[in-house]
């Protein structure tokens, strides 16, 4: 499985140095590494706070140097400030009160500001996307549609999907994420689901279609599909049980299961894994989670995990990961740190 959303991992964040303060400091890979001047205003951020005289000077000539530092910093006060971030806050600003615990928590707070800046960008290119769909479900959500048809469609989180039904045609798009579709026969007029490099086409008959990113994926539970790449008009047909990927460059190779378990598990509100590398499983379950999961420890992302988990209890999973991996699990509001 893939995921359209993987934020970068995170370490421990400190204030900038002067070139006259030579002491060394962690860097933080949280923040993009082609855009140093949005590094150094996020480490400026976090001391805010805490800033004694000479350091209060030192920001203040940081911040008067360039008009690029000066907007780098109201870009990250900006995206502290969002409403996004209100409660993870609020709540943590108890925890940040006594000295001696104040840096720990700087990792996940200032990965989460960088989130956000990531967020932002993001939100502005999806309003053309909200636009165009008739029908979106919120990360963790799930949806049933009843079409004019007497088809009927399962949204499962995060997706964007728009219908047209009429005595001529019955046509779907799918813009991103992941939907079920249980179509009525009709044999005078196909049913066709668009979903990025695949057009699929049926009369009758249950499927899945996972659109994320560049690469989508069908699944077939019930009945026949014909499958095909607009790009280069190639063509392929599903049975039940069978699944493939198409991407960018056509499609990939037919997988064939009996019961199709972990590819349709999510229509019965489950997460099936079977010997799956753990950082496949935290960026599957990052679609369901209402915040951010941050892996910070490299060595657990080739941890092999199998189970099978409900989808509306992320957090429960998460914690069973944790257990499964021998990690520590900090979780903050809208924010899950493993280490």
């Amino acid at each position: 499985m893939t995921d359209y959303r993987s934020p970068a991992d995170s370490t421990r964040i400190r204030g900038p140095q002067s070139q006259d303060h030579a002491e060394e400091r962690p860097v933080s890979h949280a923040t993009p590494p082609d855009d140093p001047q949005m590094a150094e205003a996020l480490d400026w951020l976090m001391l805010e706070d805490d800033m004694d005289a000479a350091t209060r000077q030192r920001f203040e000539a940081w911040h008067a140097a360039s008009e690029g530092n000066a907007r780098a910093y109201q870009r990250v006060r900006d995206a502290w400030q969002s409403p996004l971030l209100t409660t993870a806050a609020a709540r943590l600003e108890q925890r940040l009160a006594a000295p001696p615990r104040r840096r720990p928590l700087w990792k996940p707070i200032a990965t989460a500001a960088v989130l956000v800046l990531a967020v932002g960008a993001a939100l502005q290119s999806d309003l053309l996307l909200r636009l165009r769909a008739d029908h979106l479900t919120a990360v963790g959500e799930r949806q049933n549609l009843n079409l004019a048809d007497g088809s009927r469609v399962l949204l499962n989180t995060d997706t964007a999907l728009s219908s047209r039904i009429d005595e001529q045609q019955r046509v779907a798009h799918l813009y991103r994420g992941e939907a079920y579709f249980d179509v009525a026969h009709d044999r005078n007029r196909p049913f066709e689901v668009e979903a990025g490099p695949v057009q699929v086409t049926v009369r009758g008959t249950a499927f899945a279609v996972r659109y994320l990113g560049n690469e989508a994926e069908v699944s077939v539970q019930r009945g026949e599909v014909d499958l095909r790449t607009p790009l280069d008009d190639a063509h392929i047909s599903l049975g039940a049980g069978d699944s493939i990927r198409v991407g960018p460059q056509g499609f990939g190779e037919r997988q064939h299961s009996a019961e199709g378990q972990a590819q349709l598990a999510w229509v019965k509100g489950r997460m099936v894994f079977e010997n799956c590398p753990l950082s496949q499983v935290l960026a599957e379950l990052r679609r369901y989670y209402p915040g951010w999961i941050v892996n910070t420890n490299e060595r657990l992302a080739n941890v092999s995990v199998t189970g099978n988990w409900r989808l509306d209890d992320p957090l429960g999973v998460a914690r069973s990961l944790a257990q499964i991996a021998s990690a520590q699990l900090h979780e903050y509001p809208k924010l899950l740190v493993l280490d």
